[in-house]
Parts: C-alpha cells; sequence; structure tokens
C-alpha cells in the first residue's frame, strides 16, 4: 500500500517515543568505539517541513514535540533528544521536524553508517535529496525494507542498530513484522532491533508485542505511551509502543525516570498513561 504518508504525523506523540529511544539506542552505541551500521526499513522522506503541507493540516506535532519544545526542566536523557530536533530549527522556532535517518545522524559518528529503505516512489526521491550531503555514509535503497533487511544483515562491523516501523495500515504487517524479526535474529542475533507499533483495539495490536516476546534473544524491553482513553468507537489510535530486542541494559532505568514526565506533558485526557515491561533471557 502507497497512500501512507508520514508527512501528516511528523512530530506527533509517537514520534517523539520514537525518536525518543532512537537517540538512547544510538548513544548507547556511540560508547564503543568500533563504527556500526543503522538500517531502517520504513525511512519516509527524512525531513519534514511543520508549518505548511501535509503537517499543517492536522498539526499533530502541536500534540508531540511542541509540548517539549519550550521545556526547561526536561530529565537529561528527554531534553538530549530535543536538542537533536533543536539542530534542525537552527533559529529557535519549530518550523522543521526530521525523520528517523536524520535523527539517527544527528546522533551517529562519521564512521557509522546509515542503510535507509523506503518504498513510496515520492518519499524515496525526498530522502535521496534530504540525504545527499552525506555522501556515501548513508545509502538509500527504494524498495520494501522488509525484504532488504535480507541484504544488510548482518552488517559488517557486527555492530548496529535495526529500526522497523511500517505504517500497519495493512493487516498483513503485523505478521510481516514478527516473520522480518524471526529472519532478523536468525542473521543477527546480537544486533538490536526496534520495532514501532499502534495501540489500538484490534487483536493485531495486542498481539505483536506478545508474538516478539517469544523470539530467541538475550532480552526485551516493551514500552507503550497512551495518551488519551481509548474511543468509545473502537477506532483510532490512542497511543504507540516501542519493542526492543537485545536492549541496552541501561535503558529500562532511563524510561523509568523520563516515561512519567512525557505522559504528563503529551496526556490528551485523563487516560493517559505509560507501561514498561523488560527481560533478560
Amino acid at each position: 500500500m502507497l497512500s501512507y504518508r508520514h508527512a501528516f504525523h511528523a512530530g506527533n506523540h509517537a514520534d517523539v517515543l520514537k525518536h525518543f529511544i532512537l537517540v538512547e539506542l544510538l548513544s548507547y552505541l556511540n560508547q564503543k568505539d568500533k563504527a556500526y551500521w543503522y538500517i531502517d526499513t520504513h525511512a519516509g522522506a527524512g525531513l519534514y517541513q511543520l508549518t505548511e503541507g501535509y503537517a499543517a493540516k492536522n498539526a499533530e506535532f502541536e500534540g508531540g514535540i511542541a509540548r517539549l519544545w519550550q521545556r526547561k526542566d526536561l530529565p537529561e536523557a528527554l531534553a538530549r533528544y530535543v536538542e537533536v530536533i533543536r539542530g534542525f530549527n537552527p533559529d529557535g522556532k519549530l518550523a522543521f521536524y526530521p525523520g528517523s535517518p536524520l535523527v539517527a545522524q544527528a546522533v551517529m559518528r562519521r564512521d557509522d553508517k546509515l542503510r535507509l529503505f523506503e518504498l513510496h516512489p515520492s518519499d524515496s526521491k525526498l530522502l535521496e535529496a534530504n540525504c545527499e550531503s552525506l555522501g556515501r555514509q548513508a545509502q538509500v535503497s527504494v524498495g520494501d525494507g522488509f525484504n532488504g533487511l535480507k541484504s544488510v544483515l548482518p552488517p559488517p562491523p557486527r555492530r548496529g542498530l535495526t529500526l522497523i516501523d511500517p505504517p500497519y495500515e495493512d493487516k498483513g504487517d503485523y505478521r510481516t513484522v514478527v516473520k522480518a524479526m524471526e529472519e532478523g535474529l536468525r542473521r543477527f542475533a546480537t544486533g538490536t532491533f526496534a520495532i514501532w507499533y499502534p495501540t489500538l483495539q484490534r487483536a493485531e495490536s495486542r498481539e505483536l508485542p506478545e508474538a516478539l516476546k517469544k523470539l530467541p534473544s538475550k532480552g526485551w524491553l516493551d514500552v507503550r505511551l497512551q495518551v488519551q482513553s481509548p474511543s468509545l468507537d473502537g477506532f483510532g489510535m490512542h497511543g504507540s509502543g516501542m519493542f526492543i530486542i537485545n536492549p541496552p541494559y541501561t535503558l529500562a532505568e532511563t524510561l523509568q525516570s523520563v516515561m512519567p514526565v512525557m505522559s504528563d506533558a503529551l496526556a490528551l485526557d485523563a487516560g493517559a498513561r505509560f507501561t514498561l515491561a523488560h527481560q533478560s533471557n
């Protein structure tokens, strides 16, 4: 399906959760000198303008990054994420929001590599343009990121982070994520994998993290941010989750301190909350 355009949702509560955790995962990888690869299966356009075009139509960023933009009292880890976004808005006004590839590149070192996949023809062209200045550090492939994983795993440095965040407009994406992770772990058992998923009132959304927990790994972490009560009609996304396979041992403690602040800042009603579960195998 090629109808999904992330620009409509750029900078919303789901992006805040996803990109905050992305910054934390890459910062952890940076602690060792050896280079690594960042792999993104659904990379999007790379950079989004918030003041006009798709993002301005529903202005979902106003319930996401905009609520953190002027805060001076954020926990250190959350403030670090906001500073990454500030780097794309040097005049101090919130006008641009980076997608996952440019968030990642802002944290990575010169010798670390990006391998990016995007299927949508318009977004893939924008992604190529937005990554042009990165030269050989970034490689953009136009195609299905699920299939593309086979060509990049394991990465040559044997260190890497893979982000998987399809739109889930197609119910089959839930099954495909699990299959992709089964194959990914066979190829790169020691890699870190981050899977974003929406929290919806549908069985597939609830079943995905349970299926991921059963995969063979060194451990997992599942964090969910609910920004509002589920709707009475059963439709719509009331939050999202990040499921991390082989997470850094420090991540759970960081989330324990950050998630209460994030949940309070992004709450849309009294139903806002977060859950955090993790296990070492």
